[in-house]
């Protein structure tokens, strides 16, 4: 019983897609921070998926990447007005004086309209997003 409250207690986190990225070039940091995140709790956004498809180089990397986000995570985060409406916010706030990119906003604005933890390597890009919690991951 006391394991279902823990987890309970432990926010969804979105993982990045850099951390994806490090997955699956076998770093065995990345392995182990996705698996010590208990599954019911991982959560990816599309347009992380959308960036892991876009970087597969023939049909074999495809079938392995839709596998493992099949195999690996309980949710995935569909775009909708309202993370679309706060992606646009962030980017006004910090396109211009921090360079985050529109992805990656709407990545952020996705865990912020979930109440989610968003794990990255790349803190740079996120750190000055109030709201956002965001866990820096290092490879």
């Amino acid at each position: 019983m006391g394991g279902k409250t823990e987890e309970r207690k432990i926010p969804t986190v979105i993982i990045d897609t850099d951390i994806l990225i490090w997955y699956f070039r076998g770093n065995r940091n990345a392995m182990d921070y996705i698996a010590d995140i208990p599954y019911k709790k991982r959560a990816i956004s599309a347009f992380c998926i959308m960036e892991l498809i876009q970087g597969c180089m023939d049909k074999k990397e495809l079938k392995s990447v839709k596998e493992f986000i099949r195999l690996n995570f309980s949710k995935v985060l569909y775009p909708d007005e309202r993370i679309s409406e706060k992606a646009i916010l962030l980017l006004e706030r910090h396109a211009l004086s921090d360079g985050l990119r529109t992805v990656d906003a709407l990545i952020a604005a996705s865990a912020m309209s979930h109440k989610a933890s968003l794990a990255s390597a790349n803190y740079r890009h996120f750190k000055k997003i109030d709201g956002l919690h965001v866990v820096h991951f290092k490879p």
